[in-house]
């Protein structure tokens, strides 16, 4: 790491403290993920995020396998667990039922999205007929039904189907409106992206907190199909550091944790506090980085 962000880093937690975490899971297909899921779980845990949320597959595909990690987390772990729930491919009445059954265990924060169109990102988006029409809609339905927390999505470099800025911008405080409590960015590799976006919520009068959605990758072909599904850019510059590290995934580690340390730096100088961290069910790099930025197991720290 250069000496710049590590002056960046010390800056930061000088001013600021301790910063807020939170992390990502998916829902496991197989044993092998399962374990693997469970034991980055358990790695991450002392290090008292703010919340983990639990992503829900296109359409609810992994509907009942997200339902079970959320329900085993609350059971088994002092983690608080946010699900993740869309529009697609569901009435109201059954997603209705899932919030029901979420609250009923103990779950009483939702990420609510609208979800990609079953086809894939631009392809055409037609809500279910007897469904949620969108996110706005979706927020409002999850609080009928109880007192959830709810976070939603917001795009850093707008939406891949937003009409423009302005609609992209309503649109977050129309959820905000119906009663959201934050938004979680996509990812980005440029501080620049997340501070110019936070600048332009800021001057169309949003104040609800906004956390960064870092996510720390090895494999810059996979990044590459990610990126383009969510509009994300990926910068020339990062795309060169893993030049010719196809077969030293030691190297490539070590690109991340740097760059990824890095930016979370850059933008804690900037008054960020709070950082999402999209862990992809591993939980090396997440705790390598964590641990650059001063977060800690409290009993160390102290």
């Amino acid at each position: 790491m250069s000496a710049h962000a590590q002056n960046l880093i010390a800056e930061a937690a000088e001013r600021m403290g301790r910063p807020r975490v939170s992390f990502e899971f998916f829902p496991p297909k197989t044993q092998a993920l399962e374990t693997q899921l469970w034991e980055s779980i358990r790695k991450l845990e002392p290090l008292d995020p703010s919340f983990v949320s639990v992503t829900y597959g296109a359409g609810g595909s992994t509907r009942d396998r997200t339902h079970r990690t959320v329900a085993r987390i609350v059971e088994e772990t002092t983690l608080k667990p946010a699900a993740h729930l869309t529009c697609v491919g569901a009435s109201r009445d059954e997603i209705d039922s899932v919030l029901r059954d979420y609250w009923s265990a103990g779950v009483r924060h939702i990420v609510a999205l609208r979800g990609d169109p079953p086809g894939g990102v631009g392809t055409p988006y037609a809500p279910h007929p007897e469904g949620y029409a969108s996110a706005v809609d979706l927020v409002e339905g999850a609080k009928r039904i109880g007192g959830f927390e709810i976070s939603v999505a917001v795009h850093p470099e707008k939406h891949p189907a937003s009409l423009s800025w302005a609609h992209d911008v309503e649109n977050f405080k129309r959820k905000l409106e119906a009663g959201a409590t934050r938004g979680i960015s996509q990812f980005f590799f440029d501080a620049d992206v997340f501070l110019r976006f936070r600048d332009r919520l800021a001057s169309a009068g949003v104040t609800a907190p906004i956390l960064p959605g870092i996510m720390p990758v090895t494999n810059v072909k996979g990044l590459r199909k990610m990126a383009e599904g969510c509009g994300a850019s990926l910068p020339a510059w990062l795309i060169r550091l893993f030049d010719g590290l196809d077969d030293d995934p030691d190297t490539r580690r070590l690109v991340t944790a740097a760059t990824t340390a890095q930016l979370c730096a850059q933008l804690a100088a900037e008054g960020v506090e709070d950082f999402h961290f999209y862990t992809l069910n591993r939980a090396d790099l997440t705790l390598a980085i964590c641990r650059i930025l001063g977060v800690r197991v409290q009993e160390q720290a102290a």
